[in-house]
Protein backbone atom coordinates (compact mmCIF):
# COMPACT_ATOMS: atom_id res chain seq x y z
CA UNK A 1 0.00 0.00 0.00
CA UNK A 2 1.29 3.07 -1.01
CA UNK A 3 2.00 5.51 2.05
CA UNK A 4 0.60 9.04 1.26
CA UNK A 5 1.96 12.70 2.48
CA UNK A 6 -0.42 14.27 4.66
CA UNK A 7 -0.10 17.19 1.93
CA UNK A 8 -0.69 14.78 -1.18
CA UNK A 9 -3.66 13.12 0.83
CA UNK A 10 -5.45 16.60 1.74
CA UNK A 11 -4.78 18.65 -1.78
CA UNK A 12 -6.71 16.75 -4.40
CA UNK A 13 -9.51 16.49 -6.63
CA UNK A 14 -10.74 13.88 -4.68
CA UNK A 15 -11.13 15.59 -1.55
CA UNK A 16 -12.42 19.04 -3.13
CA UNK A 17 -15.30 16.10 -4.36
CA UNK A 18 -15.63 14.59 -0.80
CA UNK A 19 -16.09 18.33 0.17
CA UNK A 20 -19.25 18.88 -2.13
CA UNK A 21 -21.08 15.19 -1.47
CA UNK A 22 -20.88 15.66 2.21
CA UNK A 23 -22.69 19.23 1.87
CA UNK A 24 -25.05 17.74 -0.50
CA UNK A 25 -25.06 14.74 2.31
CA UNK A 26 -25.97 16.50 5.34
CA UNK A 27 -28.07 19.23 3.99
CA UNK A 28 -31.29 17.32 4.21
CA UNK A 29 -30.76 15.65 7.17
CA UNK A 30 -30.40 18.32 9.46
CA UNK A 31 -33.45 19.89 7.35
CA UNK A 32 -35.65 16.93 9.33
CA UNK A 33 -33.49 17.13 12.70
CA UNK A 34 -32.80 20.80 13.62
CA UNK A 35 -35.21 23.17 10.84
CA UNK A 36 -38.20 21.21 11.07
CA UNK A 37 -38.08 21.01 15.28
CA UNK A 38 -37.27 24.75 15.76
CA UNK A 39 -40.51 25.65 13.41
CA UNK A 40 -42.53 23.01 15.22
CA UNK A 41 -41.93 23.85 18.49
CA UNK A 42 -41.93 27.95 17.45
CA UNK A 43 -45.55 26.88 16.22
CA UNK A 44 -46.93 25.55 19.45
CA UNK A 45 -46.22 21.75 19.24
CA UNK A 46 -45.22 20.00 22.23
CA UNK A 47 -41.89 17.56 22.44
CA UNK A 48 -43.22 14.43 22.55
CA UNK A 49 -44.99 15.11 18.89
CA UNK A 50 -41.54 16.50 17.84
CA UNK A 51 -39.55 13.75 19.10
CA UNK A 52 -42.13 11.22 17.73
CA UNK A 53 -41.72 13.56 14.47
CA UNK A 54 -37.88 11.34 13.91
CA UNK A 55 -39.53 8.20 13.19
CA UNK A 56 -40.63 9.78 9.66
CA UNK A 57 -36.70 9.50 9.03
CA UNK A 58 -37.06 5.62 9.26
CA UNK A 59 -35.96 5.09 5.19
CA UNK A 60 -32.52 5.95 6.62
CA UNK A 61 -32.89 2.59 8.82
CA UNK A 62 -34.39 0.51 5.70
CA UNK A 63 -32.61 2.03 2.84
CA UNK A 64 -30.41 -1.49 2.79
CA UNK A 65 -33.73 -2.80 1.45
CA UNK A 66 -33.81 -1.11 -1.55
CA UNK A 67 -29.69 -0.32 -2.43
CA UNK A 68 -29.38 -3.42 -4.18
CA UNK A 69 -31.59 -1.15 -6.66
CA UNK A 70 -28.99 1.37 -7.01
CA UNK A 71 -26.20 -1.20 -7.03
CA UNK A 72 -27.90 -3.29 -10.16
CA UNK A 73 -29.43 0.12 -12.33
CA UNK A 74 -28.30 3.55 -13.57
CA UNK A 75 -28.92 5.13 -16.57
CA UNK A 76 -25.76 5.76 -19.16
CA UNK A 77 -24.20 8.70 -17.01
CA UNK A 78 -23.42 5.73 -14.53
CA UNK A 79 -24.91 4.05 -11.47
CA UNK A 80 -24.10 6.42 -9.09
CA UNK A 81 -24.23 9.70 -10.65
CA UNK A 82 -28.08 8.74 -11.78
CA UNK A 83 -29.19 7.79 -8.26
CA UNK A 84 -27.41 11.21 -6.95
CA UNK A 85 -29.53 13.20 -9.77
CA UNK A 86 -32.63 11.59 -9.47
CA UNK A 87 -32.46 12.40 -5.70
CA UNK A 88 -30.81 15.60 -5.56
CA UNK A 89 -33.54 17.27 -7.93
CA UNK A 90 -36.62 15.72 -5.77
CA UNK A 91 -34.86 17.58 -2.60
CA UNK A 92 -34.49 20.55 -4.31
CA UNK A 93 -38.55 20.35 -5.31
CA UNK A 94 -39.52 18.85 -1.85
CA UNK A 95 -37.89 21.19 0.62
CA UNK A 96 -39.46 24.54 -0.09
CA UNK A 97 -43.21 22.36 -0.08
CA UNK A 98 -42.82 22.47 4.30
CA UNK A 99 -42.76 26.30 4.10
CA UNK A 100 -46.65 26.01 2.60
CA UNK A 101 -47.84 23.83 5.71
CA UNK A 102 -48.70 25.20 8.97
CA UNK A 103 -47.29 23.32 12.20
CA UNK A 104 -50.48 22.10 13.97
CA UNK A 105 -53.41 21.98 11.91
CA UNK A 106 -51.01 20.13 9.00
CA UNK A 107 -49.01 18.08 11.59
CA UNK A 108 -50.16 14.72 9.41
CA UNK A 109 -49.36 16.49 5.80
CA UNK A 110 -46.04 17.25 7.63
CA UNK A 111 -45.34 14.04 8.76
CA UNK A 112 -45.61 12.47 4.98
CA UNK A 113 -43.71 15.43 3.93
CA UNK A 114 -40.53 14.69 5.81
CA UNK A 115 -41.07 11.15 5.15
CA UNK A 116 -40.83 11.79 1.33
CA UNK A 117 -37.75 13.98 2.12
CA UNK A 118 -36.11 11.31 4.10
CA UNK A 119 -36.72 8.80 1.49
CA UNK A 120 -34.82 10.87 -1.06
CA UNK A 121 -32.21 12.12 1.18
CA UNK A 122 -31.67 8.23 2.52
CA UNK A 123 -31.50 7.20 -1.62
CA UNK A 124 -29.38 10.35 -2.14
CA UNK A 125 -27.00 8.83 0.47
CA UNK A 126 -26.66 5.47 -0.36
CA UNK A 127 -25.01 6.89 -3.89
CA UNK A 128 -23.21 9.12 -2.33
CA UNK A 129 -21.40 6.39 -0.15
CA UNK A 130 -20.87 4.37 -2.93
CA UNK A 131 -19.62 7.38 -5.05
CA UNK A 132 -16.90 8.25 -2.37
CA UNK A 133 -16.20 4.62 -1.20
CA UNK A 134 -14.93 3.82 -4.98
CA UNK A 135 -12.96 7.50 -6.06
CA UNK A 136 -10.91 7.20 -2.87
CA UNK A 137 -7.75 5.03 -2.75
CA UNK A 138 -7.66 2.40 0.73
CA UNK A 139 -5.12 5.05 2.28
CA UNK A 140 -7.31 8.01 1.81
CA UNK A 141 -10.52 6.83 3.05
CA UNK A 142 -9.47 8.18 6.73
CA UNK A 143 -8.56 11.24 6.07
CA UNK A 144 -11.89 11.63 2.87
CA UNK A 145 -14.26 10.43 4.97
CA UNK A 146 -13.01 13.16 7.56
CA UNK A 147 -13.33 15.67 5.25
CA UNK A 148 -16.83 14.03 4.50
CA UNK A 149 -18.34 14.21 7.71
CA UNK A 150 -17.07 17.94 8.65
CA UNK A 151 -18.82 19.17 5.28
CA UNK A 152 -21.96 16.90 6.42
CA UNK A 153 -21.77 18.82 9.82
CA UNK A 154 -21.06 22.27 7.84
CA UNK A 155 -24.46 21.68 6.03
CA UNK A 156 -25.85 21.55 9.05
CA UNK A 157 -25.05 25.09 9.94
CA UNK A 158 -27.60 26.07 7.08
CA UNK A 159 -30.91 25.36 8.49
CA UNK A 160 -29.43 24.95 11.95
CA UNK A 161 -28.04 28.55 11.54
CA UNK A 162 -28.44 30.59 8.77
CA UNK A 163 -32.25 29.52 8.39
CA UNK A 164 -33.00 30.24 11.62
CA UNK A 165 -31.39 33.80 11.24
CA UNK A 166 -33.39 34.56 8.30
CA UNK A 167 -36.89 32.93 10.04
CA UNK A 168 -36.86 36.23 12.32
CA UNK A 169 -36.95 38.08 9.39
CA UNK A 170 -38.57 36.15 6.90
CA UNK A 171 -41.63 33.95 6.46
CA UNK A 172 -41.40 30.16 6.79
CA UNK A 173 -42.34 29.59 2.98
CA UNK A 174 -39.00 31.94 1.94
CA UNK A 175 -36.80 30.31 4.53
CA UNK A 176 -37.11 26.87 3.28
CA UNK A 177 -37.19 27.81 -0.53
CA UNK A 178 -33.68 29.72 0.08
CA UNK A 179 -32.31 26.39 2.17
CA UNK A 180 -33.74 23.79 -0.49
CA UNK A 181 -31.23 26.34 -2.72
CA UNK A 182 -27.88 25.17 -1.26
CA UNK A 183 -28.55 21.39 -2.65
CA UNK A 184 -27.62 23.13 -6.13
CA UNK A 185 -23.83 23.16 -5.64
CA UNK A 186 -24.25 19.09 -5.53
CA UNK A 187 -26.68 19.11 -8.16
CA UNK A 188 -23.94 21.04 -10.23
CA UNK A 189 -20.97 18.07 -9.22
CA UNK A 190 -23.26 15.25 -10.74
CA UNK A 191 -23.94 16.92 -14.02
CA UNK A 192 -20.13 17.78 -14.35
CA UNK A 193 -18.22 14.93 -12.74
CA UNK A 194 -17.48 11.65 -13.96
CA UNK A 195 -18.25 8.20 -12.68
CA UNK A 196 -16.06 6.09 -10.59
CA UNK A 197 -13.97 3.62 -12.52
CA UNK A 198 -15.11 0.88 -10.66
CA UNK A 199 -18.86 1.30 -11.18
CA UNK A 200 -19.14 0.08 -14.14
CA UNK A 201 -19.04 -3.54 -12.73
CA UNK A 202 -22.37 -4.06 -11.86
CA UNK A 203 -24.04 -7.01 -11.17
CA UNK A 204 -25.16 -8.68 -13.66
CA UNK A 205 -28.30 -9.53 -12.42
CA UNK A 206 -30.81 -8.39 -9.53
CA UNK A 207 -30.75 -11.23 -7.97
CA UNK A 208 -27.15 -10.96 -7.19
CA UNK A 209 -27.05 -7.68 -6.24
CA UNK A 210 -29.74 -8.37 -3.56
CA UNK A 211 -28.16 -11.59 -2.32
CA UNK A 212 -24.33 -11.72 -2.61
CA UNK A 213 -23.19 -8.50 -0.61
CA UNK A 214 -24.43 -10.07 2.34
CA UNK A 215 -23.30 -13.44 1.53
CA UNK A 216 -19.59 -12.00 0.72
CA UNK A 217 -19.49 -10.39 4.26
CA UNK A 218 -20.66 -13.20 6.17
CA UNK A 219 -18.12 -15.46 4.54
CA UNK A 220 -15.51 -13.19 5.26
CA UNK A 221 -15.87 -12.43 8.80
CA UNK A 222 -18.33 -15.74 9.60
CA UNK A 223 -22.18 -15.33 11.86
CA UNK A 224 -20.06 -14.30 14.78
CA UNK A 225 -17.74 -11.85 13.64
CA UNK A 226 -20.16 -10.20 11.11
CA UNK A 227 -22.75 -9.84 14.47
CA UNK A 228 -20.25 -8.11 16.32
CA UNK A 229 -19.45 -5.98 13.84
CA UNK A 230 -23.25 -5.32 13.55
CA UNK A 231 -23.43 -4.55 17.04
CA UNK A 232 -20.29 -2.19 17.10
CA UNK A 233 -22.44 0.02 14.26
CA UNK A 234 -25.40 0.27 16.07
CA UNK A 235 -24.10 1.09 19.52
CA UNK A 236 -20.96 3.62 18.87
CA UNK A 237 -23.10 6.69 17.92
CA UNK A 238 -25.89 5.82 20.13
CA UNK A 239 -25.35 7.97 23.00
CA UNK A 240 -23.89 11.29 21.19
CA UNK A 241 -27.01 10.69 18.75
CA UNK A 242 -29.12 10.85 21.45
CA UNK A 243 -28.24 13.84 23.09
CA UNK A 244 -28.31 16.01 20.03
CA UNK A 245 -31.38 14.94 18.89
CA UNK A 246 -33.30 17.12 20.51
CA UNK A 247 -30.41 20.03 20.94
CA UNK A 248 -32.64 23.11 19.56
CA UNK A 249 -35.77 22.49 21.58
CA UNK A 250 -32.84 22.04 24.40
CA UNK A 251 -31.69 25.23 23.61
CA UNK A 252 -34.97 27.20 23.36
CA UNK A 253 -36.05 25.54 26.84
CA UNK A 254 -32.82 26.92 28.45
CA UNK A 255 -34.26 30.78 27.69
CA UNK A 256 -31.98 31.47 24.12
CA UNK A 257 -32.76 33.18 21.30
CA UNK A 258 -33.42 31.72 17.84
CA UNK A 259 -30.66 34.43 16.76
CA UNK A 260 -28.61 33.33 19.57
CA UNK A 261 -28.58 29.93 18.41
CA UNK A 262 -27.93 30.85 15.02
CA UNK A 263 -25.27 32.88 15.74
CA UNK A 264 -23.44 31.72 18.53
CA UNK A 265 -24.35 27.62 19.49
CA UNK A 266 -24.49 26.94 16.02
CA UNK A 267 -21.23 28.71 14.48
CA UNK A 268 -19.27 28.24 17.59
CA UNK A 269 -19.05 24.44 16.34
CA UNK A 270 -18.25 24.96 12.93
CA UNK A 271 -14.17 26.24 13.51
CA UNK A 272 -13.21 23.09 16.09
CA UNK A 273 -15.52 21.05 13.67
CA UNK A 274 -13.37 21.98 10.69
CA UNK A 275 -9.94 22.05 12.56
CA UNK A 276 -10.59 18.46 14.65
CA UNK A 277 -11.83 16.95 11.34
CA UNK A 278 -8.44 17.97 9.32
CA UNK A 279 -5.99 17.27 12.45
CA UNK A 280 -7.71 14.07 13.00
CA UNK A 281 -7.98 12.94 9.51
CA UNK A 282 -4.00 13.49 9.19
CA UNK A 283 -3.73 11.79 12.92
CA UNK A 284 -5.15 8.88 11.05
CA UNK A 285 -2.77 8.70 8.07
CA UNK A 286 -0.45 8.18 11.31
CA UNK A 287 -2.02 6.76 14.21
CA UNK A 288 -4.79 4.00 11.76
CA UNK A 289 -8.40 4.10 12.16
CA UNK A 290 -8.80 1.06 14.91
CA UNK A 291 -6.73 3.40 17.53
CA UNK A 292 -9.09 6.69 16.47
CA UNK A 293 -11.40 5.02 17.65
CA UNK A 294 -10.76 4.17 20.74
CA UNK A 295 -9.56 8.02 20.85
CA UNK A 296 -12.04 9.65 19.12
CA UNK A 297 -14.79 7.55 20.68
CA UNK A 298 -13.79 8.33 24.15
CA UNK A 299 -13.81 11.93 23.43
CA UNK A 300 -17.16 12.28 21.88
CA UNK A 301 -18.81 10.80 25.22
CA UNK A 302 -16.87 12.57 27.40
CA UNK A 303 -18.35 15.83 25.26
CA UNK A 304 -21.71 14.53 26.35
CA UNK A 305 -21.30 15.84 30.04
CA UNK A 306 -20.83 19.46 28.83
CA UNK A 307 -24.42 19.42 28.42
CA UNK A 308 -24.95 18.06 31.48
CA UNK A 309 -23.91 21.11 32.82
CA UNK A 310 -25.34 23.35 30.18
CA UNK A 311 -29.02 22.20 31.92
CA UNK A 312 -28.02 23.70 35.18
CA UNK A 313 -25.41 26.98 34.19
CA UNK A 314 -28.71 29.02 33.16
CA UNK A 315 -28.22 31.60 30.47
CA UNK A 316 -24.57 31.98 29.42
CA UNK A 317 -23.41 32.60 26.36
CA UNK A 318 -20.04 31.43 26.64
CA UNK A 319 -21.21 28.27 28.39
CA UNK A 320 -23.03 27.50 25.54
CA UNK A 321 -20.37 27.77 23.26
CA UNK A 322 -17.57 26.14 24.50
CA UNK A 323 -20.02 23.08 24.96
CA UNK A 324 -21.32 23.47 21.46
CA UNK A 325 -17.65 23.68 20.36
CA UNK A 326 -16.53 21.13 22.48
CA UNK A 327 -19.39 18.47 20.87
CA UNK A 328 -18.07 19.61 17.38
CA UNK A 329 -14.52 18.49 17.80
CA UNK A 330 -15.49 15.23 20.03
CA UNK A 331 -18.52 13.96 17.97
CA UNK A 332 -17.04 15.39 15.08
CA UNK A 333 -13.58 13.10 15.18
CA UNK A 334 -15.68 9.81 16.50
CA UNK A 335 -18.25 9.96 13.61
CA UNK A 336 -15.42 10.26 11.01
CA UNK A 337 -13.38 7.35 12.21
CA UNK A 338 -16.39 5.59 12.47
CA UNK A 339 -17.34 6.15 9.01
CA UNK A 340 -13.98 5.34 7.76
CA UNK A 341 -13.80 2.29 9.58
CA UNK A 342 -17.50 1.19 7.83
CA UNK A 343 -15.85 2.47 4.54
CA UNK A 344 -12.92 -0.19 4.51
CA UNK A 345 -15.28 -2.80 5.69
CA UNK A 346 -17.11 -3.01 2.56
CA UNK A 347 -16.31 -5.11 -0.70
CA UNK A 348 -15.61 -2.44 -3.75
CA UNK A 349 -17.73 -5.17 -5.70
CA UNK A 350 -20.99 -4.38 -3.29
CA UNK A 351 -20.14 -0.99 -2.01
CA UNK A 352 -23.69 0.61 -2.28
CA UNK A 353 -25.49 -2.02 -0.50
CA UNK A 354 -22.78 -3.18 2.17
CA UNK A 355 -22.37 0.43 2.60
CA UNK A 356 -26.08 1.07 3.15
CA UNK A 357 -25.94 -1.80 5.71
CA UNK A 358 -23.82 -0.43 7.88
CA UNK A 359 -25.20 3.02 7.76
CA UNK A 360 -28.43 2.10 8.10
CA UNK A 361 -27.81 -0.04 11.78
CA UNK A 362 -25.95 3.57 12.37
CA UNK A 363 -29.18 5.20 11.93
CA UNK A 364 -31.38 2.95 13.78
CA UNK A 365 -30.60 4.86 17.11
CA UNK A 366 -31.08 8.09 16.08
CA UNK A 367 -34.86 7.14 13.88
CA UNK A 368 -35.83 4.40 16.87
CA UNK A 369 -34.20 5.70 20.34
CA UNK A 370 -34.48 9.49 19.35
CA UNK A 371 -38.29 8.97 18.72
CA UNK A 372 -38.55 8.48 22.58
CA UNK A 373 -35.72 11.07 23.84
CA UNK A 374 -38.85 14.11 24.39
CA UNK A 375 -40.56 10.79 26.54
CA UNK A 376 -37.70 10.87 28.59
CA UNK A 377 -37.12 14.51 29.69
CA UNK A 378 -40.62 15.34 29.88
CA UNK A 379 -42.44 12.26 30.94
CA UNK A 380 -45.41 10.48 29.54
CA UNK A 381 -47.41 7.75 28.29
CA UNK A 382 -46.68 5.67 25.30
CA UNK A 383 -49.86 4.96 23.66
CA UNK A 384 -51.04 2.81 21.26
CA UNK A 385 -54.89 4.65 20.64
CA UNK A 386 -56.12 4.64 24.03
CA UNK A 387 -54.52 1.93 25.89
CA UNK A 388 -51.38 2.92 27.41
CA UNK A 389 -48.10 0.88 26.55
CA UNK A 390 -45.49 2.42 28.86
CA UNK A 391 -45.70 5.21 31.54
CA UNK A 392 -42.01 7.39 31.65
CA UNK A 393 -40.78 9.06 34.13
CA UNK A 394 -40.08 12.51 33.57
CA UNK A 395 -35.75 12.62 33.95
CA UNK A 396 -35.64 16.41 32.77
CA UNK A 397 -32.72 17.41 30.61
CA UNK A 398 -29.02 17.24 32.93
CA UNK A 399 -30.36 13.62 34.09
CA UNK A 400 -31.04 12.60 30.42
CA UNK A 401 -27.89 13.96 29.53
CA UNK A 402 -26.21 11.46 32.17
CA UNK A 403 -28.13 8.17 30.79
CA UNK A 404 -26.98 9.54 27.03
CA UNK A 405 -23.23 8.77 28.37
CA UNK A 406 -23.87 5.80 29.90
CA UNK A 407 -25.00 4.68 26.63
CA UNK A 408 -22.47 5.62 24.90
CA UNK A 409 -19.93 2.50 26.92
CA UNK A 410 -21.39 -0.88 25.22
CA UNK A 411 -19.95 0.87 22.00
CA UNK A 412 -16.47 1.45 23.48
CA UNK A 413 -16.43 -2.23 24.76
CA UNK A 414 -17.12 -3.73 21.56
CA UNK A 415 -13.94 -2.31 20.30
CA UNK A 416 -12.24 -4.68 22.19
CA UNK A 417 -13.17 -7.06 19.75
CA UNK A 418 -13.69 -5.32 16.35
CA UNK A 419 -10.75 -2.62 16.59
CA UNK A 420 -8.52 -3.93 19.17
CA UNK A 421 -5.59 -1.25 19.76
CA UNK A 422 -2.94 -3.59 18.63
CA UNK A 423 -4.66 -4.98 16.12
CA UNK A 424 -4.89 -1.73 13.49
CA UNK A 425 -2.65 -2.56 10.29
CA UNK A 426 -3.42 0.26 8.20
CA UNK A 427 -6.76 1.54 6.43
CA UNK A 428 -8.05 -1.67 4.81
CA UNK A 429 -9.82 -4.39 6.57
CA UNK A 430 -7.24 -7.52 6.30
CA UNK A 431 -10.22 -10.07 5.62
CA UNK A 432 -11.67 -8.21 2.37
CA UNK A 433 -12.30 -10.39 -0.33
CA UNK A 434 -11.05 -8.49 -3.34
CA UNK A 435 -13.89 -7.85 -6.10
CA UNK A 436 -14.94 -9.73 -8.57
CA UNK A 437 -16.31 -9.21 -11.92
CA UNK A 438 -19.49 -10.89 -13.22
CA UNK A 439 -17.64 -13.50 -15.21
CA UNK A 440 -15.50 -14.42 -11.99
CA UNK A 441 -18.20 -14.74 -9.60
CA UNK A 442 -21.00 -17.67 -9.75
CA UNK A 443 -24.64 -17.67 -10.14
Amino acid sequence: MTTLSWREALFNRRMLICILTGFSSGLPLFVLISLISAWLREGGVDLKEIGLLALVQFPYIWKFLWAPLCDRYGLPMGRRRTWMLITQTALLLSIPAFGWLAPVPDIATIRWLAVAVALFSATQDIAIDAFRREILRDEEQGLGNVIHVNAYKVAGLVPGSLSLILADHLSWNAVYSITALFMLPGLFLTLIGTEPEFSGHAPSTLRRALVDPFREFVQRKGWSGALTVLGFVFFYKLGDSMATALATPFYLDMGYSKTEIGMIAKHAGLWPNVAGGILGGIWMIYLGIHRSLWVFGALQALVILGFAWLATAGHTLAGLAAVIGAEAFGVGLGTAAFVAYIATATNPAYTATQFALFTSLAATPRTLANAFTGFLVEGGDIKMGDFSLLHIEALGWERFFWLCFALTLPGMLLLFKVAPWKGDKGTRDPERLEPQTNSQSSE
